[in-house]
């Protein structure tokens, strides 16, 4: 039996809870053990083979690449979102362009006809003192 038979011995399937199927470096599945001597780990689950995986590690490193995943898909929402009001942003400058215009051209033709009527004022007032003479 090998030296390491003491540490370690192997989970029954009951045992085995909430943890995934584990594969070892070789790609072959691991099966789940316990370590069983006394220590800061005794009674931790590792996946072994030839070489060991703490069980609860794997759990932790999907639970990391959902968190990445969720925290990529975040970050493409939001440069959709940026991209979006970027445009948005575009959009209102050349509006604001095209109505600073169209205010400019309201008031030259505002001007305009105030001269217009200033003059037509100034003409009748010419006029009157002109009759009245």
């Amino acid at each position: 039996m090998s030296s390491h038979s003491q540490y370690f011995s192997g989970c029954s399937s009951r045992s085995r809870g909430s943890y995934p199927e584990g594969k070892c470096y070789h790609g072959e599945i691991a099966p789940l053990r316990c370590v069983k001597h006394n220590g800061p780990t005794m009674g931790k689950k590792f996946f072994g083979c030839a070489y060991w995986l703490w069980a609860d590690y794997l759990n932790d490193i999907r639970e990391l690449q959902m968190l990445v995943f969720e925290k990529d898909t975040k970050i493409d929402e939001l440069e959709i979102e940026k991209d979006f009001l970027q445009d948005k942003v575009k959009e209102l400058k050349e509006q604001n362009v095209y109505l600073q215009d169209q205010v400019e051209e309201l008031g030259i033709e505002n001007t305009e006809t105030l001269l217009a009527i200033y003059s037509a004022r100034a003409d009748r007032k010419l006029i009157v003192a002109l009759a009245l003479s």
